[in-house]
């Protein structure tokens, strides 16, 4: 059982704090992935586990046992680096072996380790391989090899995938994952990457600016995003995120823009709207469809357009729609034709609406 503990973590460069008062918990076996943009204290959380970086206040624990003094090779840990780090004038075997031939460990327990892992990573015919003999896929899982060989408590990966190219990323993405199923170890990821997160992660950490907006699984954070910024980052292609005001009439309140457009808010009893509050309206993509006699959508909710342009992407086409002067991202079947200038009715699913506060950009309307 590994249980990491995060208390009040903070990060200090002089005077300069990088990471405030992170508190977490990572349970045990748990794939947990920590995404946000370049500079929010992702892999500083990660070098701070992994003992590469002081933690300037508050406690990291292992299973119980604070580690913030113990040096890096004392706490049963192992990373994967964003750069393989192999040793290029030894083979794969030396490679994965080296750790344990540092530790002392037995010849032949060494051998029957390399071996194991070896076939779970499909290296068995690679060991006599020099680094520069092997694709970058190759490296990866040698590098991951080298890391399971010593049977950590926690994986640590730091972007193991950035360096790949987009197909070799999806398949990486896959073994990671299988990997895990496989050994059952707690795994700590980071990466900028929320396609990676969401695929990988039993649950994501967002971070920005050294804080933490939101924790939970990647269905949760999809479905219930807490603020615009969380509802911006996760999903692709990100989801639309309008300025508006709330409007309140006879029929009930409405969301207003800039222009002629006027899309009804559904009453929810546990949410009361302002009268002229300033809001930002959050619609994902797929909410969005060309209405026709299949859509389940109320006439009211339905909206003339006009088509401005298209993404076609194979499997379905993303096409941007003016609604009133309003510009939306919407989605539709691939197989089906979608020209920039065609005039078009756009069905709003507003049973999936948010709508954030504009000044705190938290949520304060969204499906119960």
């Amino acid at each position: 059982m590994t249980e990491l503990k995060f208390n009040n973590v903070v990060k200090k460069y002089g005077k300069v704090e990088v990471v405030h008062g992170v508190n977490l918990d990572v349970k045990d076996k748990e794939f947990l992935v920590l995404v946000g943009p370049s500079g929010c204290g992702k892999s500083t959380l990660l070098r701070m586990i992994a003992g590469l970086e002081e933690i300037s206040e508050g406690t990291i624990s292992i299973d119980g046992r604070v580690v913030n003094d113990d040096a890096p090779k004392d706490r049963g840990l192992a990373m994967v680096f964003q750069n393989y780090a192999l040793y290029p004038h030894m083979d794969v075997y030396e490679n994965m072996s080296f750790g344990l031939k540092q530790s002392k460990t037995p010849k032949d327990e060494i051998r029957q380790r390399v071996e194991e892992v070896a076939e779970i990573l499909g290296l068995e015919d690679l060991l006599l391989r020099k680094p520069h003999e092997l694709s970058g896929g190759q490296r990866q899982r040698v590098a991951m090899g080298r890391a399971m060989v010593r049977k950590p408590s926690i994986f640590l990966f730091d972007e193991p995938l950035s360096n790949l190219d987009a197909k070799l990323r999806i398949q990486m993405r896959a073994e990671i994952k299988m990997l895990h199923q496989r050994v059952k170890s707690t795994m700590v990821y980071v990466t900028h990457d929320q396609v990676e997160a969401m695929t990988l992660a039993d649950r994501i950490v967002v971070l920005r600016d050294g804080y933490i907006e939101q924790v939970g699984t990647p269905l949760e954070l999809f479905l219930k995003p807490v603020n615009t910024f969380v509802a911006g980052f996760i999903g692709t292609p990100p989801m639309n995120l309008i300025a508006s005001k709330i409007k309140r009439e006879s029929l009930g309140d409405f969301l207003v823009f800039d222009s002629d457009l006027k899309i009804p808010v559904p009453p929810r009893p546990d949410v009361i709207l302002e009268d002229g509050q300033d809001v930002v309206m959050g619609i994902r993509t797929e909410e969005l469809t060309i209405a026709d006699e299949n859509n389940f959508n109320r006439p009211e909710w339905v909206f003339p357009g006009v088509v401005k342009v298209v993404e076609p992407l194979g499997n379905e086409n993303h096409f941007h729609v003016d609604l009133g002067g309003v510009t939306f991202v919407a989605r539709c079947e691939g197989r089906r034709t979608i020209k920039s200038g065609e005039k078009i009715e756009i069905a709003f699913n507003l049973e999936q609406l948010h709508i954030f506060d504009a000044k705190t950009t938290n949520v304060i309307y969204q499906e119960m």
